[in-house]
């Protein structure tokens, strides 16, 4: 069965196999969020979805917390920002990247999943509070960087203001039920960035 072909044992270059068995269960967990909802996310079902064996799965994620997690960092990941010397134009950058990713089909339903699957998790919350850490992590870099360069006021609170750059855009999406587009990015970059500016 396709399965038992999947899951890299002992056949052919491991490495290979591996990215293949990760891309299939990833895509799995994705498109079954998008058609079905993450309630529709089980170890049995993305393995079938997949074509894989459960064993394969559970030796890269050992709970559904960390599935759901690694399926939503493909599409919400850390980014790379370049020093592009202008907070505005880095803070143009993350947000612009991130758009993109929202816009992509299924991405809505994801982050919602996420959402509720956090307040939901229990023990398992520290792994999402650690996902939400990685993937603005960039954000704080370019807050810092700014503060360095002197376009960032020296007293700003690098942890409040990364999540004010995050959040609008997930609830513009998920609160507000409506697909955030680059004019929404202008205002934010603007709001933001006169925010966080230095005085004077």
């Amino acid at each position: 069965m396709v399965g038992t072909q999947s899951d890299g044992a002992g056949r052919g270059p491991g490495r290979p196999r591996e990215e293949r068995v990760t891309g299939a269960v990833l895509r799995a967990v994705v498109d079954m969020v998008h058609e079905q909802g993450i309630g529709a996310v089980t170890m049995d079902a993305v393995a079938a979805r997949a074509g894989v064996s459960k064993p394969a799965i559970y030796r890269r994620w050992p709970t559904k917390q960390d599935l759901i997690i690694a399926a939503a960092e493909t599409r919400i990941g850390i980014l790379s920002v370049p020093d592009l010397g202008d907070f505005r134009a880095e803070l143009r950058f993350v947000l612009t990247t991130r758009l993109e990713a929202y816009r992509m089909p299924g991405t809505d339903r994801l982050i919602a999943g996420l959402i509720g699957a956090a307040a939901e998790a229990g023990a398992g919350r520290g792994q999402y509070a650690e996902y939400t850490e990685r993937i603005t992590g960039e954000t704080r870099r370019i807050l810092e960087r700014g503060i360095e360069r002197g376009d960032v006021s020296p007293d700003t609170d690098v942890r409040a203001a990364a999540t004010l750059v995050a959040a609008p855009l997930i609830f513009r999406l998920i609160g507000e039920q409506e697909m955030p587009d680059a004019r929404f990015v202008d205002t934010l970059v603007d709001l933001v960035a006169r925010a966080v500016g230095p005085v004077g």
